[in-house]
């Protein structure tokens, strides 16, 4: 079963995108919250394809790990933080259309790790969306402990 250590999550997720420049450059939208479970999508523009007019695979990956990292925020206390450990992206379709769509969400709920997939979804005009990736993430929780033995480490 999954579960929030932070019941102001939407809240505090909303702050953190707000500090997230590189989401921002992109042009990704955040458009649904819920309890191990985020919703996405960015306009496809010229700028996000790569030579041969498919959306740039680096970006469909990247579009992946925001929206399992951020279900996996969804799910740790306020002041802990989470981290991409390992992903794997499976691409089936190339990236056409108008925009695209990313759903994330938390499989297994782990006190260290949080076992998340990721779908990413071309749309073109009204057809309903085409399923082009699927990613399997581990997310790290990064505890305030953990930082501090970090910062040790660096002096």
């Amino acid at each position: 079963m999954i579960k929030t250590y932070n019941p102001d999550y939407e809240a505090d997720i909303r702050e953190k995108l707000e500090r997230q420049g590189f989401m921002k450059l992109m042009g990704f939208n955040v458009t649904k919250i819920e309890e191990g479970r985020i919703e996405g999508e960015l306009k496809l523009e010229q700028h996000h394809r790569q030579h041969k007019g498919f959306a740039h695979g680096g970006l469909i990956a990247t579009l992946a790990d925001i929206v399992a990292g951020f279900a996996a925020v969804s799910l740790v206390p306020k002041d802990h933080h989470v981290v991409t450990a390992e992903i794997k992206v499976s691409y089936f379709h190339p990236g056409l259309g108008d925009k695209l769509l990313a759903k994330g969400y938390v499989l297994k709920q782990g006190r260290k790790i949080n076992f998340c997939e990721a779908e990413v979804y071309s749309v073109k005009g009204e057809e309903p969306p085409l399923l082009i990736a699927k990613a399997s993430t581990s997310m790290a929780t990064v505890t305030p402990e953990d930082i501090g033995r970090v910062k040790e480490l660096e002096s």
